[in-house]
């Protein structure tokens, strides 16, 4: 059963700035993951080419919605139909928050999940401090040198990180220095031979997410 009275396909949400154009893709079914999970995607750079239309975030896109997961992915502030400017991430975090409050408004009791390619893998961590309940946060090439992320060492929730080993734009030995010293649970999920934008690398890629977010939610699921 659906979280949302809206239909599957383009929505548009009220943000910070005005209108954000999004859309709302239906779980596949309950999945390995059962019912009630929603998915936040969060696209690239806006002033290099990134949208919610990107490779990296479909194939996320497509992972949550086979695993069981409700997905909404959608433009930050200036970019496609959304209105507003480019924020530096700062904006675009706002824009991520009033995405998730208009789905907690519809449907109070789902079970948030977070993720982001590139510079949206900022705006989704930071968000991850500004949201009650995030269940985990994916990270997918984060420029961990030039945005902000972790706060004293850590996250609310489990983290899983996916870097391409020939990335050329973020310094790959220091986004696995950082994710090893994380003091909250974190799963490195290197691809050898994957640059930033994981060409030929995709299949792969959705593939060892879905295992690692079915390991990490499930035990994040167990009683205690």
């Amino acid at each position: 059963m659906t979280l949302f009275s809206q239909n599957p396909g383009a929505i548009t949400i009220d943000g910070p700035c005005g209108a954000l154009e999004a859309r709302l893709t239906p779980a596949a079914n309950e999945g390995m993951l059962g019912a009630g999970w929603l998915a936040l995607v969060c696209h690239p750079h806006p002033q290099h080419g990134g949208t919610m239309n990107n490779k990296v975030v479909t194939t996320l896109e497509r992972c949550y919605r086979d695993l069981g997961a409700e997905v909404i992915c959608f433009n930050f502030r200036g970019v496609g139909a959304s209105a507003g400017t480019f924020d530096h991430a700062v904006g675009e975090v706002d824009d991520l928050c009033a995405v998730a409050e208009w789905a907690r408004r519809q449907a109070p009791d789902a079970k948030l999940l977070l993720a982001g390619f590139s510079f949206g893998s900022s705006v989704a961590a930071q968000a991850a401090h500004r949201l009650d309940g995030v269940r985990h946060l994916t990270l997918v090439a984060p420029p961990v040198e030039r945005y902000p992320y972790d706060r004293d060492g850590g996250f609310p929730c489990p983290v899983c990180v996916l870097q391409g080993l020939e990335d050329e734009r973020v310094d790959v030995p220091g986004v696995q220095a950082w994710t090893d010293a994380l003091r909250t649970p974190a799963r490195w999920l290197p691809f050898p031979a994957a640059g930033h934008f994981f060409h030929g690398k995709l299949t792969p890629m959705k593939r060892a997410l879905a295992d690692a977010l079915s390991e990490q939610l499930k035990l994040e699921e167990r009683p205690r």
